[in-house]
């Protein structure tokens, strides 16, 4: 009996990422599509029954190509991160996905979306109900999953509840903290997705799907502060409209800003999902809120472990629950004639006596040295021998973590700070000219984390900038001599 062939469209996002070691596990041969394939490499195993694909949705060709001798697929994109013009750029996808699978191989198509309110719904609401529209235009039977709020580490809904009680001394929250929803633990949302891609429906099928607690979010918000030994106390106030909560959120959480204003539109109304169909159709153990946020907290750092550390057993050491799984960012970029040869001749000479740390190298020193005051040691003067950098040597208190010579290169931050963080160089060729980007990433361990961060952001926004000219002008230099 041949394998069945699994297609998961949107793999490097939270739901996919997480499904395809499953389903590996059950002994499908999966085809991991999605648009950011470097994150799919970063967290994924391989293995043999495992392609990870560059697939956009926005180019019909390379959908209808995507879709070649494939029994069943999973649709779980969505377009909040595009910005404020996301509701088309959605729509666009899952019309080209649904033309493609109208002349395709597939037999059974499985869509995550969101329970629709009876009351007015926000964009991104709208956005999943008219997507599944669409994909049900096709002659291939659609099974539609409507869920609220998923509990697990990555879920940026909940990430933005945990955010706010691990990042603030007192929970300011707008009104609708008043509103109900009965969230779905990840555990049970994957049981009915494996059930899902098994079977072979006739026609298409809805179903809501959540957890078999009716909650509202000041409740919520109370369950994640008594199982992370958090007492915080809790204020709702309308003086935090959605424009000014969705400024605050910004603050607060490190959930993308597209995303979070997104998922903040919609809270005002409750969302509760009628589970008795799914339930009657797929009996299954229900996980209750309290055992799903207790999974949840215990298993934040087996979660990151596969994802951006680069498997490194220092920064693995280190996570523990209270730290931000979305990290805040800054950076800058400049374009250039230059190749990436010669800008990355620069870059592996990051901490050198010539160059340390090309731009503001004062700051850079000051830093270091700030260390004996928060309980860390003097600074180390240290870097590889010869011009190559490899993972896992050091540069000074930073470790190399990932490495693509003449592309990209990851450096675990090393000093005694309230958080854990990154500072990468990024190199992208496109064709006549190069990009270069310089970029910190931290994921704050707390309010004392978070006040780190907006404490250090003054410098940030000259250094990246100036880091990124000076790398210009000594790749200049080295080309001309």
């Amino acid at each position: 009996m041949a394998i069945k062939r699994v297609l998961v469209v949107g793999a490097s996002g939270y739901v996919g990422s997480q499904l395809i070691p499953l389903l590996l596990e059950q002994g499908f041969e999966v085809i991991a599509a999605g648009r950011h394939t470097e994150y799919l490499y970063l967290r994924t195993t391989p293995h043999p029954n495992l392609t990870i694909q560059y697939l956009d949705l926005s180019d019909p060709v390379s959908t209808v190509l995507s879709t070649h001798q494939i029994d069943c697929a999973f649709f779980l994109v969505h377009g909040m991160a595009k910005g404020h013009d996301f509701i088309h750029y959605e729509l666009t996808m899952a019309k080209n996905f649904r033309d493609a699978v109208t002349s395709s191989t597939i037999k059974h198509v499985i869509y995550l979306s969101a329970i629709q309110p009876q009351a007015d719904c926000s964009e991104h609401i709208e956005a999943r109900r008219l997507t599944g529209k669409i994909l049900r235009q096709s002659n291939v039977p659609v099974t539609e999953l409507c869920a609220g709020v998923i509990i697990g580490p990555g879920s940026a809904a909940f990430e933005i509840m945990r955010d706010f009680v691990y990042n603030l001394p007192i929970i300011i929250a707008p009104k609708w903290i008043q509103s109900k929803a009965n969230p779905i633990a990840l555990e049970n949302l994957n049981q009915y997705l494996l059930t899902l891609v098994n079977e072979t429906p006739a026609k298409h099928r809805t179903f809501e799907i959540g957890g078999p607690d009716i909650l509202d979010y000041r409740q919520q918000f109370n369950v994640i502060c008594q199982l992370t030994g958090q007492r915080k106390l809790i204020i709702a106030t309308s003086l935090l409209t959605p424009h000014l909560a969705s400024h605050w959120l910004g603050m607060v959480t490190s959930v993308p800003v597209n995303i979070g204003k997104a998922l903040l539109a919609g809270l005002g109304h409750d969302y509760v999902a009628n589970i008795n169909a799914i339930t009657l159709r797929y009996p299954q153990p229900l996980i209750s809120y309290h055992d799903a946020v207790k999974q949840s907290v215990t298993s934040e750092g087996e979660f990151v472990h596969s994802n951006v550390w680069g498997f490194d057993p220092a920064a693995l050491q280190r996570w523990q629950p209270g730290y931000g799984y979305y990290p805040k960012h800054t950076g800058a970029s400049i374009k250039t004639e230059l190749t990436s040869r010669q800008l990355w001749q620069v870059i592996t000479r990051l901490g050198s006596e010539q160059e340390g740390y090309f731009f503001a190298n004062a700051l850079w020193r000051t830093r270091e040295w700030l260390d004996i005051f928060v309980g860390g040691g003097k600074p180390i003067r240290r870097r590889p021998k010869g011009d190559e950098l490899k993972v896992g040597d050091f540069i000074d208190s930073w470790k190399v973590i990932h490495c693509q010579p003449q592309h990209f290169i990851s450096l675990l931050f090393g000093m005694k700070a309230p958080g854990l963080g990154r500072l990468e160089f990024t190199i992208t060729d496109h064709g006549s000219w190069r990009e270069l980007n310089v970029s910190a990433w931290w994921h704050p361990q707390g309010f004392r984390g978070l006040l780190y961060w907006f404490a250090m952001m003054p410098a940030h926004l000259f250094i990246f900038k100036g880091m990124v000219r000076a790398i210009i002008k000594k790749a200049r230099n080295m080309a001309s001599s």
